[in-house]
């Protein structure tokens, strides 16, 4: 059985109090500006704002800064109760080629969070994976898909409304699933061209229309593969930002001796034996992705392949 199964994976867990019951309020925004001890948390298109020295975090700024006086309510988005505190999100948009940014706060500037995920405080990094997908279906959905009508936010940022038709949008996430296919001692692994040379991850693809997530196991890794899944086993689940997936983590088996053969969606793709994976020729993926723990997991349990929890 493996130990850590029920472990949050990297930007899940309970790091957030969502109360979104709250979202209903007609009044959350001046209870949210009347309370001192508010957050706000900065974003920039696909960007945070992050201080960077001496470590990685999160770069909160209060209620009594120039930037959250003159936020209008169509930038705000209720995150919810971070460490106990009520947060906010102020979503400022992508900046203008044509300005300079100015500094906000001292040692503070604005990042991407995919190079530094891995070092911020594990609940600093749900909150901003957080932050950062709202503002990214924000940013796509300003126009209405039924009548091309200006949207306008509601519910504290979390409903975008069409001042026409009425037509109302939620926050999306696109469903993929990742999955470690093993055949005995024997892992399937694949790698893309744009990646770092020698990496290779475990496979994975998004979830089509009418398709269960094992649906999806069977047909992606026999697309990129041509390996045919036995058994498909769940594992746990990673909201990945980037930009707004959430990844179905599995366990599979497949029949032994069955030869790899790559179509045009990975560059290559073999199997490696466990001793291996255990010397460590091939780059694993960064340490914070499910794929990570997926393949760490076989190589500690390998009977997990073939049933979760470890019978």
């Amino acid at each position: 059985m493996d130990p850590d199964r029920h472990r949050p994976n990297f930007f899940a867990g309970p790091y957030l109090d969502r109360r979104a019951e709250l979202r209903e309020a007609a009044d959350w925004l001046a209870a949210a500006r009347e309370d001192p001890s508010t957050l706000y948390v900065v974003s920039r298109g696909t960007m945070q704002l992050l201080t960077v020295q001496p470590e990685p975090h999160i770069a909160f700024i209060r209620g009594d800064h120039p930037l959250v006086r003159a936020a209008d309510e169509s930038q705000l988005v209720l995150l919810g109760w971070f460490r106990g505190v009520r947060s906010v999100l102020i979503d400022l948009g992508p900046i203008s080629a044509t300005n300079e940014e100015p500094e906000l706060l001292p040692n503070a500037r604005f990042e991407e969070l995919r190079p530094l995920a891995n070092v911020l405080p594990e609940d600093e990094g749900g909150l901003a994976a957080y932050a950062r997908a709202m503002a990214v279906w924000r940013a796509r959905h300003r126009y209405c898909g039924v009548c091309a009508s200006p949207l306008v936010p509601e519910r504290a940022g979390h409903v975008m409304r069409c001042l026409r038709c009425g037509h109302e949008s939620f926050p999306r996430i696109d469903p993929a699933i990742i999955v470690l296919v093993a055949d005995g001692d024997r892992a399937l692994l694949g790698r893309q061209a744009s990646w770092p040379a020698g990496r290779y991850s475990t496979i994975a693809g998004f979830v089509e229309p009418g398709e269960s997530l094992e649906d999806a196991v069977i047909r992606e890794t026999l697309e990129e593969t041509g390996v045919r899944v036995r058994t498909v086993n769940y594992h746990s689940s990673q909201p990945w930002p980037f930009p707004s997936s959430l990844m179905v983590g599995f366990h599979a088996t497949a029949d032994s001796g069955q030869p790899v053969q790559v179509t045009h969606e990975l560059e290559h793709a073999r199997w490696f034996t466990r001793e291996e994976l255990l010397k460590g020729p091939p780059l694993l993926p960064p340490s914070q992705s499910i794929s990570y723990r997926l393949i760490t997991t076989w190589l500690r349990h390998p009977s997990v392949a073939l049933d979760p929890e470890g019978g």
